[in-house]
């Protein structure tokens, strides 16, 4: 009867187990994003706006790198930008060269 319950405790506690907490890397940057979520900005020289185009951008050019194994500088674009990039890339053809893409787009030094 022993051997039962210790196999039932056992049965029960291996999903907990394998089921523990994750890395919080992506789920953080993600999580200070959301933490703008719903907001209203005066413009672009609000400073609550800057925060959160800073947090977009370091998230969007990890998580390009992260797809798609290019290095893109957050200085360099706008949030709204890299998320255009983004989806320009995941749909060229693999023939077409990046740069041309990257061109479209103004740098914001």
């Amino acid at each position: 009867m022993k051997s039962i319950w210790i196999i039932l405790i056992l049965a029960l506690a291996c999903p907990i187990a394998m089921a523990g907490p994750a890395p919080s890397g992506p789920k953080e940057m993600a999580s200070r994003i959301y933490t703008y979520e719903g907001k209203l900005f005066a413009g672009p020289q609000d400073p609550e706006y800057k925060d959160y185009d800073l947090a977009l951008r370091n998230h969007l050019t990890r998580r390009i790198h992260k797809r798609f194994g290019i290095e893109l500088d957050p200085k360099t674009y706008s949030g709204f930008d890299l998320l255009e990039i983004e989806a320009l890339i995941k749909f060229k053809k693999s023939n077409e060269p990046l740069h041309l893409f990257l061109k479209m787009f103004p740098r914001t030094h």
